[in-house]
């Protein structure tokens, strides 16, 4: 069995499966890429090393990342060609199971027996995929976000199968390219997109009832619970909160929206043992000591001031300014 991951084949160049080679390659890992034909591979060969370059005169690489992916990374002529000798192949073409079957079926062809095989799926659970796979243990998702090179976090979903030990080795090849690899159930839409579409599906209502416009929906996401996002998850946040303070607002909504909005039954268990959060010292994530809730708070305050900052600097959004013309026509 592969112990640690050192050539990786990315097998489908287009904007996903590029942006994965670029981060694999700018760590340090070896990578070849491959697409339908040799030209199709060269080609997005030649435009990810572009944007390397691009991207590192931009700032949004660090410097030498641009010379490290050229040095790491290459095309290959085939499939085959590119997934002969690596230690791990990373599938992501078209989110169609008929397509996806075709290609594994072709990779578990020609890759080592040993190779661990991921593919890279949004919504695909694992077990509609794995028929297409030989040596099934050693297969799993392995999520990445759009855009790859720039969003940290990648889904990791084991099949009934997979050896557990291969989890470790994929998230040690992703801390080494600066990313966090979070082990999920084998479930339709995962955590990632089960979240997202959740959030999605109850804008799309707010929008329907006249509740808000879409683009006000946006403002309040962005710029209150979603500021908070990209430093604690919602259960991090709940125990920030308070989770009676949860619990008593819960009601408000089982009154108005009935069952859909009924309070979680996790929470009521821990409100219903006196766990209230940071601000009682038991919550979600445990136990709370003076010293860890002052740090917790500490460390807030500050990446939300930061945040805060990044987004003076950056300045508007395009979207802000087409909402500020939209609203601009509407009172027209």
């Amino acid at each position: 069995m592969i112990t640690t991951i050192e050539t990786v084949a990315v097998v489908g160049a287009g904007y996903m499966g590029g942006g994965i080679a670029q981060s694999l390659a700018a760590a340090g890992l070896s990578v070849v890429l491959a697409d339908v034909s040799a030209d199709a591979a060269a080609k997005a060969h030649e435009r990810l090393l572009r944007e390397a370059r691009e991207f590192e005169e931009q700032g949004l690489f660090p410097a030498g990342s641009a010379a490290a992916i050229e040095k790491n990374l290459r095309a290959a002529p085939s499939i085959e060609d590119a997934v002969r000798d690596v230690d791990f192949v990373e599938e992501a073409v078209f989110e169609v199971p008929a397509v996806k079957h075709e290609v594994l079926r072709r990779i578990c062809a020609a890759a080592r027996p040993e190779a661990i095989i991921g593919t890279n799926t949004s919504t695909l659970p694992v077990s509609v995929l794995v028929p297409a796979v030989t040596n099934p243990e050693r297969f799993l998702t392995v999520h990445f976000s759009n855009p790859a090179p720039f969003i940290p976090g990648v889904e990791l979903v084991a099949g009934e199968a997979t050896d557990p030990a291969t989890i470790p080795v994929v998230k040690q090849m992703l801390r080494r390219a600066n990313r966090l690899g979070a082990q999920v159930a084998d479930a339709p839409g995962f955590v990632l997109n089960r979240l997202q579409y959740v959030l999605f599906k109850e804008a799309n209502a707010i929008v329907e009832e006249g509740i808000a416009t879409a683009e006000d929906v946006d403002v309040i996401v962005r710029s209150t619970f979603g500021f908070r996002l990209p430093f604690f998850g919602p259960f991090g946040i709940a125990d920030m909160a308070g989770l009676d303070v949860y619990a008593n607002c819960f009601k408000t909504f089982e009154d108005a929206f009935g069952d859909r909005l009924k309070t979680p039954e996790l929470l009521s268990s821990l409100v219903s043992s006196g766990k209230h959060g940071v601000k009682n010292g038991a919550g979600f994530y445990g136990t709370f000591e003076p010293e860890m809730a002052a740090r917790l708070v500490a460390y807030r305050n500050k990446a939300y001031a930061r945040m805060a900052q990044v987004l003076q600097e950056l300045g508007p959004s395009p979207l802000d300014e087409l909402a500020d013309a939209k609203n601009a026509n509407g009172a027209a």
